[in-house]
């Protein structure tokens, strides 16, 4: 393999990383800025988990005219909830049927995740990067 070779395949693994950071920093972006149109528009009431696992809860509650909503896309920050579980629920009133989340979490929850997903394809790209230049190092010794 080339030098040439060697440091466009690097930096592309660079720019692969780059990717995988502004994906970290939109996961975090959207979170503050669902939980910013919830709380601009806040109403709060009592909800049933109708089912729920690691990664989704859905719920119905009643708002205050009387009807059953089911959020279309579940709760935001749904861990730790188990079917049939009855919690309070933030929503944003103004559209309660899309932005709903457990009364006592927020937007900070998914700054964990987000460092999570951008330290493993950190690590992934560093891994590459160390590859490709140890088999230019051989290629070019022989």
């Amino acid at each position: 393999m080339t030098t040439t070779v060697q440091r466009r395949v690097q930096i592309a693994l660079a720019a692969l990383g780059v990717v995988v950071t502004l994906i970290g920093a939109v996961i975090v972006a959207g979170a503050y800025r669902n939980d910013a149109k919830i709380d601009a528009n806040k109403a709060t009431a009592v909800a049933e988990v109708i089912s729920a696992d690691r990664l989704h809860a859905a719920v119905n509650f009643v708002t205050p005219d009387g009807v059953l909503r089911n959020p279309k896309l579940g709760l935001l920050y749904p861990t730790r909830l188990s079917t049939g579980q009855r919690i309070l629920v933030d929503y944003d009133a103004s559209d309660p049927d899309t932005l709903a989340r457990p009364a006592d979490r927020g937007a900070s929850l998914s700054i964990r995740p987000a460092l999570s997903v951008v330290a493993a394809g950190w690590v992934v790209v560093i891994v590459l990067m160390l590859g490709v230049a140890e088999v230019g190092r051989r290629t070019r010794r022989s």
